[in-house]
């Protein structure tokens, strides 16, 4: 349990610390506090009682999930990073010894770097494109916020200005003024 938690959950006696914040929380499933010192009544009955505390205390998350592809990727990054140091190791333990094995080894975990190296930039990639597709991350001070802002003001004084030029326009050929600017 984190700093957090332990600042949230009540202590062995089943108050809780004050200043403790408190939020919204699933279910709460309780455990008995541990220790020799903790009675029970006679009357006292499973989740009622002084000498219960909260199994688990929610906490929202702090940043968002990745993406699919990008979640995908990762993992597989992972996986053979793990698996090129474990051959590294197995090489170099293969050469302390004077082990026939020791060459082939060696030579399998220079391929294995580049591979692993492949899968650390394919994470990168595939979280560049995923970006690009679906847009930036918004934040007050992204630029790309800034520019699209600065897009939408210009198209909107076009096009108001369009329509003044439009409603001159009708006036004009209303009032029966072929070209002419002014009227009798």
């Amino acid at each position: 349990m984190g700093t957090v938690g332990r600042r949230e959950a009540p202590d062995d006696s089943g108050t809780v610390r004050p200043g403790a914040r408190r939020g919204p929380r699933a279910p709460e499933r309780r455990i008995p506090a541990a220790g020799p010192g903790v009675r029970r009544e006679a009357g006292e009955r499973g989740r009622a009682g002084h000498g219960y505390r909260p199994l688990w205390v929610e906490e929202p998350a702090r940043r968002r999930r990745l993406p699919d592809p990008v979640r995908t990727a990762a993992v597989r990054a992972v996986l053979i990073v793990a698996l090129t140091l474990i051959q590294a190791m197995v090489a170099f333990l293969a050469t302390l010894a004077g082990s026939w094995l020791a060459f082939p080894m060696v030579i399998s975990s220079v391929a294995s770097t580049v591979v692993a190296t492949w899968g650390v930039l394919d994470v990168w990639v595939t979280r560049q494109v995923w970006n690009q597709r679906h847009g930036v991350v918004s934040v007050p001070s992204s630029t790309a916020r800034a520019l699209r802002r600065e897009r939408r003001r210009a198209r909107r004084q076009a096009r108001a200005t369009e329509r003044t030029r439009e409603r001159i326009r009708g006036r004009i050929r209303r009032r029966g003024g072929a070209g002419q600017l002014s009227h009798p």
